[in-house]
């Protein structure tokens, strides 16, 4: 058996999580407070972090793998069936520099100033958001939108002619801040279209599911025909 310890709101947890389900690989998950500093959990990533995958199943073996990156490497090439880092090495660059992308610069540049003020610093009783790195957010996330409305332009998928961890990294980023209602969709068109075929897969329809204790989340967010 797999389990996987996430966070609801956790792009990376949410990216691992797409892609068991994209390659059908059956998991557990447990929600892992990692504010609450449990010994037994930082036995398994000292660093603390979310999420981590035991893997009972591996093709080696037991194993407990740490960091989204990592994990969804190991993933890949354990379980080759329905890859999502296919084609030539040039091809798999692309995936890798834009899955990248969204896992660093538009987490730093969004994901972190509205998800970690808004839902973040409440549950690690940091004090209140910061209306400056909230406005920041808000600001940064039309590059982005705009940055994949050009790349849908030019190809089918983010990184080409098939759905691959670059999809998968970008929607697990955009579904958290969705979740807060702070995605400018109606300003965007091309993005929101890729979104929605995003949206639509079976593997994306149990991220529609979650629901943080006391944050609900805006009528749209499971609507498929948003």
């Amino acid at each position: 058996m797999r389990t996987l310890y996430h966070l609801w709101l956790s792009p990376f947890s949410r990216k691992v999580r797409l892609v068991l389900a994209e390659k059908d690989l059956a998991f557990e998950m447990s929600v892992e407070k990692v504010w609450e500093r449990r010994p037994d959990f930082l036995a398994l990533n000292p660093a603390g972090q979310v999420p981590v995958l035991i893997d009972d199943e591996g093709p080696d073996g037991p194993v407990t793998l740490c960091d989204s990156g990592a994990i969804c490497e190991y993933l890949e090439e354990a379980y080759p069936k329905r890859g999502l880092i296919p084609g030539i090495p040039t091809d798999r660059a692309e995936v890798r520099r834009l899955a990248a992308w969204f896992d660093c610069k538009f987490h730093d540049e969004v994901t972190r100033n509205l998800v970690g003020e808004k839902i973040l610093k409440r549950f690690l009783g940091l004090g209140e958001p910061s209306s400056e790195a909230i406005r920041a957010g808000l600001s940064n996330i039309h590059y982005h939108l705009d940055y994949i409305g050009y790349l849908c332009e030019r190809r089918t998928w983010l990184a080409g002619d098939h759905l691959s961890l670059a999809d998968l990294a970008a929607a697990a980023h955009l579904s958290c801040v969705d979740y807060l209602g702070n995605v400018p969709w109606e300003d965007h068109a091309e993005a929101k279209e890729w979104y929605a075929r995003v949206k639509s897969r079976p593997a994306f329809r149990p991220l529609l599911a979650d629901r943080i204790p006391g944050v609900p989340p805006p009528r749209h967010y499971d609507d498929l025909d948003f």
